[in-house]
């Protein structure tokens, strides 16, 4: 057993002395960041890698296991200069000083990466990504700038989508190179005469996949701030769906991809043609609902019209006239016959009271 506390009298195995090496190392070190080269690499059949990180003036060795390196997303060269978080340990077995190593990135793109969130993050304090302030992109765009490389894959993508979807909208290509040191200050020229123009009203910025070195142009801030500032729709579509750039923020639309980005902003023309004849069937629809509904109300206004017209009114006048000339001359024949009556009665009552009769009958 190993003494808890070294003494110049106690007597130490090699295993507990490279045991409390270890233990002092890894309580006392710990993890660290450390930049260096590698060489000496190797990847035995277990799939763990061993290699030599070294600089001008000193090297050590470090070991990567093979769940963790699954993580890494390149393949590490001899002489390339890596950024990697490691525990400094002893290798107790032969007494070697090592690193074990659980992150690994290019130092190149490590730099990068810190770069770029470090922009990121101030970009984003001050509101240029604020999402209240995007501009609505238009769903059926009269006309479409492109703005991208004359010569990559991007362009060829996006054309052939919007000859597919919409080949009724026109597109205006301002090229411009997407890749390189001055690419960022081209770009921001190529944006310019889109404004010039003046007849677009959605602006396509694309590029296809690359490394972050390739897109990093995408990632300049004087770019990002023009493109907060363009006054006209911006939807971005650069690299695959797994990168991110400053542009991609800033945009007022971000698409994974150029073809999906161009997707994004034109209509279907089948679909629009589709929803037209759909639009027209429910309108044919409802117009000839409302002509029969408007029919039948002519004809209840026709038949209202002819009941109150002055023609059958007239008529109607005449026919209760012509009623009333009946009644009053069967009254006035009923009044008449019975007057006759009367009068034949009176006559036969006068003829028998007759003074004529009476003398005569005195006289008889």
């Amino acid at each position: 057993m190993q003494p808890s506390q070294p003494t110049s009298e106690a007597i130490w195995t090699v295993s507990a002395l490279n045991f409390e090496v270890k233990t002092m190392l890894s309580k006392g070190i710990g993890t660290l960041w450390i930049e260096g080269e590698i060489s000496n690499f190797a990847r035995p059949a277990s799939g763990h890698w061993y290699f030599t990180l070294k600089d001008e003036r000193a090297q050590c060795r470090a070991a990567m296991f093979k769940g963790r390196n699954s993580r890494v997303s390149f393949q590490p060269q001899n002489g390339q200069k890596v950024l990697l978080r490691a525990q400094v340990t002893l290798y107790e077995a032969r007494g070697e000083f090592q690193l074990v190593v659980d992150h690994l990135e290019d130092a190149g793109v490590g730099e990068l990466m810190r770069r770029y969130e470090q922009l990121k993050a101030q970009l984003d304090k001050e509101g240029l990504f604020d999402r209240s302030l995007k501009k609505p992109v238009p769903a059926h765009p009269r006309q479409i700038a492109l703005v991208t490389s004359a010569s990559g894959a991007a362009i060829r993508d996006v054309l052939s989508v919007i000859e597919r979807r919409a080949p009724h909208i026109p597109v205006v290509v301002f090229p411009t190179p997407v890749q390189g040191e001055t690419a960022a200050s081209q770009i921001r020229q190529a944006l310019r005469p889109v404004v010039e123009f003046g007849t677009c009203d959605v602006v396509l910025l694309v590029r296809g996949g690359g490394s972050l070195e390739d897109m990093w142009c995408f990632n300049d801030e004087a770019l990002a701030r023009d493109l907060y500032a363009f006054p006209i729709p911006l939807v971005t579509g650069i690299g695959h769906e797994v990168d991110f750039t400053i542009a991609d923020f800033v945009a007022d639309l971000r698409a994974p991809t150029p073809s999906v980005a161009a997707e994004s902003i034109t209509p279907d023309i089948n679909e629009l043609m589709q929803s037209i004849d759909d639009r027209t069937a429910r309108l044919l629809g409802q117009l000839e609902l409302r002509l029969e509904q408007s029919r039948e109300r002519l004809g209840y206004l026709l038949k209202a019209l002819d009941q109150q017209h002055p023609t059958r009114q007239f008529e109607q006048l005449k026919l209760r006239l012509s009623h009333a000339q009946k009644s009053l001359l069967e009254r006035q024949r009923a009044q008449l016959s019975e007057e006759r009556h009367r009068l034949r009665i009176s006559q036969a009552t006068l003829a028998q009271n007759n003074p004529r009769v009476t003398i005569a009958h005195h006289q008889q």
